[in-house]
C-alpha cells in the first residue's frame, strides 16, 4: 500500500528568456528530458522547453519518491502552461506517461506515479511491469500525524530495482518470501487503517520492516540505530522507505504527541545519529477530495508502507 505525504514538490514556469533554476533539484534535472518525451506525442510545442523553478520539501534520494514528484510535477506544469486546453493531459494519461518516462530510465514498477497522482492512502495490486490496480482507497486518518526520519544516507534505487528484476528472473524463493511476508503486512495495515486502530498499524509497519530487512536486505545499520533510538526515546516504531540502504524511515503518531515525539526524537538522534533529521508531515488528501488547483503545479512526496 501507498501512503501519500504533503511533502510538495513545486514546479512554476519563468518568463521567457529567464534563465533555468533547479537543475539540481529532487532526482535531477529532468527539464530537458521530460520536454523531450512530450514532444514525441504532443505536436506543436516548442523545441526547448520553458523555464522553470523547482522546489521540494522532500529530501531527495531518501525514499520519498522525490523523483516521480518532480517528474510528474513538470509533466503537470509544461501541460497546464504549454498545451492548448484541448489537448490537457487526463490523470489517467499523465500517471501513465509519467511511469514510461521513468520505467526508461529506471525500469522501476508504477507504484510511486500512482501514488503521487492519486493522493491518499491506496490499496495497489502490483505488477511486475506496469501500472499497478487500486483496489481500495481512503482518507488517512485526520488525527495522526506522520513523522519522517531522514537518516542523511543517500540511497541507491537504482541498484536495488536490478537486483529485484534479476530475482524475479531467476525465481528466487527468497523473493517469493518476502512477497508474502509484505502481501501479509499490507492487509494488516489496511485493517488497522479501517479500523483506526493506532496500535496494530505501528505492529503491522513493524513486521514490513523486518520483512525488508531481513529477507531482501535493504536496512543498513545505521537505519537499525535510528529505528532503535526512536522506539527508546519516543515510543515510535519507524519503517523504512523506498528501496532503503540508507534514505528516510518513517512512522506514525497521534497528532496530539506529535511535537512531543518529535522533540524527543529530535534531542535523542542529535547525539546518537547527529546527521539525522526529523520531519513531521501530514497525509495528503486524495483526488477525491481536492476542489481546487493550486497556483503553481504540485506533485506530492509519498512514501511505501510496505
Amino acid at each position: 500500500m501507498s501512503l501519500a505525504l504533503d511533502l510538495m514538490t513545486t514546479v512554476e514556469i519563468g518568463p521567457p528568456g529567464q534563465r533555468a533554476q533547479g537543475a539540481q533539484s529532487p532526482g535531477g534535472g529532468w527539464r530537458e528530458e521530460v520536454w523531450a518525451f512530450l514532444r514525441e506525442r504532443l505536436p506543436g510545442l516548442a523545441s526547448r522547453p520553458p523555464a522553470v523553478t523547482v522546489r521540494s520539501d522532500a529530501p531527495a534520494a531518501s525514499g520519498l519518491s522525490s523523483s516521480t514528484a518532480l517528474i510528474v510535477a513538470l509533466f503537470r506544469a509544461f501541460a497546464d502552461a504549454c498545451v492548448p486546453a484541448g489537448q490537457a493531459l487526463d490523470r489517467t494519461t499523465l500517471t501513465q506517461w509519467a511511469y514510461e518516462f521513468e520505467f526508461a530510465v529506471f525500469n522501476g514498477g508504477g507504484m510511486d506515479q500512482v501514488a503521487v497522482v492519486e493522493g491518499g492512502a491506496l490499496l495497489l495490486d502490483g505488477r511486475t511491469r506496469g501500472l499497478p490496480a487500486v483496489r481500495d482507497r481512503l482518507e488517512f486518518p485526520g488525527d495522526w500525524a506522520v513523522v519522517v526520519v531522514d537518516s542523511g544516507v543517500r540511497k541507491d534505487t537504482g541498484s536495488h530495482i536490478r537486483a529485484v528484476r534479476a530475482q524475479l528472473a531467476a525465481r528466487d524463493p527468497a523473493l517469493a518470501a518476502y512477497r508474502a511476508r509484505v502481501d501479509e503486512a499490507s492487509g494488516a495495515v489496511w485493517e488497522a487503517l479501517h479500523g483506526h486502530d493506532h496500535q496494530a498499524l505501528g505492529a503491522a509497519m513493524s513486521s514490513a520492516h523486518e520483512a525488508m530487512r531481513d529477507l531482501q536486505r535493504m536496512s543498513v545499520p545505521l537505519l537499525e540505530e535510528v529505528r532503535t533510538v526512536a522506539l527508546r526515546f519516543a515510543g515510535l516504531p519507524l519503517k523504512l522507505s523506498g528501496a532503503g540502504g540508507g534514505g528516510a524511515l518513517v512512522g506514525v503518531c497521534p497528532v496530539a504527541e506529535e511535537r512531543e515525539t518529535v522533540d524527543r526524537l529530535r534531542r535523542a538522534l542529535c547525539d546518537a545519529v547527529p546527521g539525522a533529521r526529523v520531519i513531521p508531515a501530514r497525509a495528503a488528501p486524495g483526488v477525491r477530495r481536492e476542489v481546487a488547483a493550486p497556483r503553481a503545479p504540485q506533485a506530492r512526496d509519498q512514501r511505501v508502507s510496505p
